[in-house]
């Protein structure tokens, strides 16, 4: 029986040439859907050895099938194969999760200038060459005038983040020697990522000093010795420390360094270039504050609170900087002409002062709630009368993430979706694998699309996404 069955399997030429599988080697490569054609017969041969020549095709019976129901099982679980491949590819997707730095939905979204200018300067460009002298440059030095006019700085480094810039600038700076360091300030990010790990990974000695919840300065006086390079201060971003706690800022610690000629560190983490507390945050650490209190050398990211690319700033005295830039692990860690079409492209927005109005990170933080309120209300037109589901608006917060500003909520406006026929699981993953991709959240039995992190420019997506879905339940 199991033989007899066997022999009823389409040929591997007859399933490649099906009319719903042809169409995929045009999308996805002949080999890789000859790949699927294999595995789909494998996978039925091995159920026909293992069921006595009966392959069940409706879970409430075994049925036997012949050479064409065969050819139309197997092509359908083809398309599946493809539609899965799909699903798994880097695509686009609407960030209605309220969180509006989201590390796993790519952090900040660029400009429309950034990606202007990443698709003008995706082929040839002057990424490593003077034009005016036609000799070779180092990379990113574009950008040092753009840097100059916005922070003051002598002499900037672009790098691929921020512990990139964390890990070079100690081992090429402070390697063998000691880096005096807050107890309360060696922090943990995601994933699993350790600033005492790095300090070992670098080969610079790690001087810890205070306690997890109070340092003083005169801590940081008592642990100065000869084999001192730098006393390192790091903003903690991503956690708060409240209560009993005490910590020197940058200002406090940067007359010490001077006084015992040390290099004065600051990492900044998130990398804002303007003050967030005029959107009514809590405020923090710039670029041009930590310079102006004297750090030689700052760092930070790029796609957090500046609101460009993925990147490590790191930027200060220029023989400081200069050292970190002819270190051997530069090369490894340096950033790509992308990267850097992007980061001018979002710094351009800042000199002009438009930044706020043009760079989306910014405009999502700074957004009202009457003006998040109004998009809902139009959403909710846009959708319209959806047969077997709720749509309802109501007030939410919502996070910046990315580890910046922990704990503080954002006020913001969600719709709310609850459909009869299905779980809110459900429906969401619905969404997350539509034709048009939303990342929402849920909250009890109500998918939240939380309009706080939704460019205004996805709204019409969003509700056709919402239509489609719910059309098709």
């Amino acid at each position: 029986m199991s033989s007899d069955t066997l022999s009823r399997l389409p040929p591997v030429q007859d399933l490649l040439s099906h009319l719903a599988v042809e169409p995929l080697i045009a999308e996805h490569g002949r080999d890789v859907v000859l790949g699927w054609v294999r595995q789909v017969l494998g996978q039925a041969r091995r159920r026909i050895n293992s069921s006595n020549g009966e392959c069940i095709h409706d879970r409430s019976q075994s049925v036997s099938l012949d050479r064409t129901a065969w050819t139309e099982l197997l092509a359908e679980q083809v398309q599946r194969q493809a539609r899965n491949a799909s699903q798994q590819q880097l695509s686009r997707v609407i960030n209605a999760t309220g969180v509006v730095l989201h590390t796993g939905l790519g952090r900040a979204p660029l400009s429309g200038a950034a990606r202007q200018a990443l698709s003008e300067l995706g082929g040839h460009c002057n990424v490593e060459v003077d034009l005016e002298t036609a000799e070779r440059r180092y990379r990113g030095h574009q950008l040092e005038a753009t840097f100059r006019a916005l922070t003051g700085c002598e002499d900037v480094l672009i790098v691929n983040n921020n512990a990139a810039a964390t890990l070079l600038t100690l081992q090429a700076l402070c390697a063998g020697r000691e880096v005096v360091i807050s107890r309360g300030q060696l922090i943990e990010i995601g994933g699993s990522f350790r600033l005492p790990d790095i300090f070992s990974l670098s080969g610079a000695v790690l001087r810890e000093i205070g306690t997890t919840n109070r340092t003083h300065v005169v801590d940081y006086q008592a642990a100065i010795t000869a084999s001192t390079a730098a006393i390192m201060h790091v903003h903690p971003s991503n956690y708060r420390v409240i209560g009993f706690s005490e910590t020197p800022p940058i200002e406090d610690i940067v007359p010490i360094a001077r006084k015992h000629g040390v290099t004065a560190i600051d990492d900044i983490g998130s990398g804002a270039l303007i003050d967030v507390a005029e959107f009514g945050l809590p405020a923090e650490p710039t670029f041009q504050q930590s310079l102006s209190a004297g750090a030689d050398v700052v760092l930070g990211s790029g796609d957090k609170l500046l609101g460009g690319p993925q990147c490590g700033i790191i930027l200060g005295k220029h023989k400081l900087v200069e050292r970190i830039r002819q270190h051997p692990l530069a090369r490894a860690v340096r950033v790509g002409k992308l990267t850097l079409a992007a980061l001018q492209a979002t710094f351009d927005a800042y000199l002009r002062g438009t930044a706020v109005a043009e760079i989306p990170t910014l405009a999502m933080l700074s957004a009202s709630v009457d003006s998040l309120r109004m998009r809902a209300r139009q959403l909710a037109v846009e959708i319209g009368e959806l047969p077997g589901c709720e749509v309802e608006i109501a007030n939410e917060t919502a996070t910046v993430g990315g580890g910046s500003l922990p704990g503080v909520d954002l006020p913001t406006v969600v719709l709310q979706i609850r459909s009869r026929s299905m779980s809110a699981d459900e429906l969401s993953r619905r969404l997350r694998l539509g034709s048009i991709r939303v990342f929402g959240r849920i909250q009890q039995d109500y998918v939240l699309l939380d309009l706080r992190s939704v460019l205004p420019e996805d709204d019409s997506r969003l509700a056709l996404a919402v239509r489609c879905v719910v059309s098709n339940m």
